[in-house]
């Protein structure tokens, strides 16, 4: 019996919740709808999106949080603001493995580890480059490391495509690499 007289009460705390929930998510719906509108205004949603797998939300967190693209000399420099570029720890004669420095932006790191999950769903190259990263024989990368590796490729295909203002061709991001024309014949079968 005592349980039925709580019951009102966890009634009312699941209905705030609910309203808590639905008041979330009308927020960020209007934030990723000022978000991209932004965008839309810098003439840049059709860039960003020209990467295949990278959605105009994700593209204006990425450029919220590098601010203007042109001010760096490169996209390795972009990859460095966002403290995804690896470096090699040395001290007198110890050297140590190459590790990602985390010198960076937090917030850019969190913007394009969140683009990478869209990219290799759907871009052919980052779904190529992950899966040769994770396989290959000599110096095989773990799942995490091969999703930072891309998530710098994103970042530096970004740079390029802003920049330059010229739409992502995938046989550019891709090097010109047999492994991406061998998995985009896998893709078709």
């Amino acid at each position: 019996m005592a349980g039925l007289a709580h019951r009102p009460a966890v009634f009312e705390r699941i209905e705030w919740t609910l309203a808590d929930w639905d008041e979330a998510r009308s927020k960020l719906t209007d934030v990723e709808a000022r978000m991209v509108s932004v965008l839309d205004e810098l003439d840049l949603t059709a860039l960003a999106t020209s990467i295949d797998g990278l959605s105009p939300v994700g593209a204006a967190a990425i450029l919220a949080q590098t601010g203007d693209l042109t001010r760096f000399t490169s996209a390795r420099a972009v990859v460095k603001h966002a403290g995804l570029a690896p470096r090699k720890r040395k001290s007198g004669t110890f050297t140590g493995k190459a590790r990602v420095t985390r010198a960076g932006r937090p917030q850019l790191r969190v913007a394009a580890w969140r683009a990478v999950w869209g990219c290799l769903q759907t871009n052919r190259v980052y779904a190529a480059r992950y899966r040769h990263l994770t396989s290959r024989e000599h110096n095989r990368l773990t799942p995490t490391q091969a999703q930072t590796a891309v998530a710098g490729a994103i970042l530096r295909q970004l740079y390029a495509v802003v920049t330059r203002q010229r739409a992502s061709d995938p046989v550019i991001a891709a090097h010109g690499a047999t492994a991406w024309k061998e998995a985009t014949s896998t893709f078709a079968a």
